[in-house]
This record gives structure tokens, C-alpha cells and sequence, in this order.
């Protein structure tokens, strides 16, 4: 994907997250989601976690890409053999996420966080969207072995696709 066109689904996203909170009743919000021990809201959360991820993994895709390939690869080598914490982690965190930030909290980051992706994905050079490194596989199935730093820009889109198909709000029903 070139540039322009992860920020129109990274605009796509702003306003179907904005639509999905702004739509949804507070009971429908705290329903279970589908396939997930959250609710719709926690589940909310987490797929806004999934774009403050991207802010940090664009760093790290950035600096070890100017390493030797071994080094990435024990990194990831490193970050597979946590993954069992990870998820819980990853779990326990989207938990209260929601009604700590609230929910034009949860818009307002979104927003941002958005904004700030699109202005450091317009950037990057060819060359650098083309840098990669070594993933942990174990922490999410839309991690390659291998990602770009193109790749890492699109992941949270993939993510957030993934999981807005198990949100159990009316307005998804519908979709």
C-alpha cells in the first residue's frame, strides 16, 4: 500500500470509531463483544490500543533496521518468549481503558493518535517505509516475520478491522 492510501483507511477508521462510540447506548457498550471476554466497550478500547502500539513499533522498526538483521531477530526471538504475559497484559489493560478515558476520551486519542500516524507516515521516504525487522509472531496473527515499516502503518487497521467484526453494538448488525 502507498502512503495515501493507508491514511484514507487510517481516516476511514477515525470516523467509523467516532460513529460506533457516538451511536452506541451505554447498555449496548457494556454487552459482551463476540468471540472475546470483552465488552463492546473494553473490546473499543483495545482496538484503539492497537494505534498507540504503532506509535512505539514505528521506533523500534526505525532502529533496528539500522542494526544487523541478527539483532532484530533476537528481539523477537526475546519478545516470543513473553508472550504469555503479554496477553495478559494486553487483556488486563483494555479492561478499564475505556472508563478511564471515557468515552469522548477514547475520541479525542483516537483523533489524535491518527492525526500524528498520518503525520509521520507523509514523512517517511520510500526507502525508510521499506525498512523492516523481525516480529514476535506469538503476539498477534497480523504479525509477519518480516515487517516494514509500511507494514507496521497498516497493522492497526488490519487489527481494528479484525476486531470491529466482533463488537456486538446495532450499529454493526446493520454494517
Amino acid at each position: 500500500m502507498d502512503p495515501e492510501e493507508i491514511c484514507s483507511e487510517l481516516d476511514r477508521v477515525r470516523a467509523d470509531f467516532r460513529d460506533l462510540v457516538d451511536t452506541a447506548t451505554i447498555a449496548e457498550l457494556r454487552q459482551p463483544s463476540d468471540g472475546t471476554k470483552w465488552t463492546n466497550e473494553q473490546l473499543l478500547f483495545h482496538m484503539l490500543f492497537g494505534y498507540l502500539l504503532v506509535r512505539n513499533l514505528r521506533l523500534l522498526v526505525l532502529a533496528f533496521a539500522r542494526l544487523p538483521d541478527g539483532a532484530s531477530r533476537r528481539f523477537a526471538t526475546l519478545l516470543n518468549a513473553g508472550t504469555r504475559p503479554f496477553h495478559v497484559v494486553n487483556y488486563l489493560g483494555s479492561l478499564g481503558g475505556a472508563r478511564v478515558l471515557g468515552y469522548s476520551g477514547m475520541e479525542r486519542l483516537m483523533d489524535s493518535v491518527i492525526t500524528g500516524l498520518q503525520k509521520s507516515l507523509r514523512r517517511q521516504s520510500p526507502a525508510s517505509l521499506d525498512q523492516g525487522m523481525h516480529f514476535p509472531l506469538g503476539w498477534d496473527p497480523y504479525f509477519k516475520e518480516v515487517m516494514t515499516l509500511r507494514d507496521v502503518y497498516h497493522y492497526p487497521t488490519q487489527h481494528y478491522d479484525h476486531h470491529r467484526r466482533q463488537l456486538t453494538l446495532a450499529s454493526t448488525r446493520r454494517d
